[in-house]
């Protein structure tokens, strides 16, 4: 039988971002408050008077689907990666993909409401852990008085890793990159994007990014970029840097 039509939900926007693919991600939104992403709503979502007051907010709560991560059925546990993919948490207990209706939520930071434009409005936004082509199911403003519990405690998400990775990136491979990717990819790099469980000094790992691939490695607390490739993937687009 058929969901009664109140139980229906449908996308009023895309997220439009620099990571074409899920690894590299940052693992909850605000972390990288450099990254910058746009909300682009529907055509039929694109009426003025629907963001009218939506400047006098700093941030905003954005409900979105992990669209990759759907699956028939679910499981009542998962494998968090942080905590080295071996020990099982209760779905509810975590922010995995993996849950029922597999919907996510973040808190990001409102930089602009572009009104003009065949698009328009569209929301320019800071701090964004989305893949490029996210559905958005709803937008809400943050409410500091109600929306931030600095007392709250967190749980196994915070056993990270100790600090970030020192990034080595040659300036003959940053140079590769536009200015405007260069501050928000180094710093996804430092927040080491490599799953929970995987610690091989040897592992080459390749990250999208901005229309770029990233090739990377990881020893010692330090990530060494090894070469960028550019959109397209003949030899000449390359440079390779066999730096240690």
């Amino acid at each position: 039988m058929a969901p009664p039509e109140e139980s229906i939900i449908r996308p009023i926007a895309h997220i439009r971002s620099d990571f074409s693919q899920k690894f590299g991600i940052p693992r909850q939104s605000g972390l990288i408050d450099s990254l910058r992403a746009q909300v682009v709503f529907l055509p039929e979502y694109r009426e003025p008077e629907a963001f009218r007051g939506l400047e006098e907010y700093s941030h905003l709560w954005l409900i979105w689907q992990f669209s990759p991560a759907r699956r028939e059925g679910w499981s009542p546990t998962v494998r968090p990666p942080r905590l080295g993919g071996n020990i099982r948490k209760g779905v509810f207990a975590t922010r995995s993909p993996f849950r029922p209706n597999s919907l996510g939520l973040s808190s990001v930071r409102l930089l602009e409401v572009l009104p003009e434009g065949p698009e328009g409005p569209v929301l320019v936004v800071g701090g964004a852990d989305l893949l490029d082509g996210t559905p958005i199911y709803d937008v809400k403003p943050y409410l500091p008085y109600t929306d931030s519990h600095p007392e709250a405690s967190g749980g196994f998400a915070l056993q990270e890793r100790e600090g970030s990775l020192e990034v080595d990136f040659p300036p003959e491979l940053l140079g590769r990159l536009p200015l405007h990717l260069r501050e928000s990819l180094v710093a996804v790099l430092a927040q080491d994007p490599r799953p929970g469980y995987q610690d091989d000094p040897d592992r080459i790992y390749g990250l999208a990014f901005g229309g770029a691939e990233v090739r990377f490695r990881v020893a010692g607390g330090r990530l060494m970029v090894v070469e960028v490739a550019g959109p397209s993937t003949n030899d000449a687009s390359r440079i390779f840097c066999e730096k240690t």
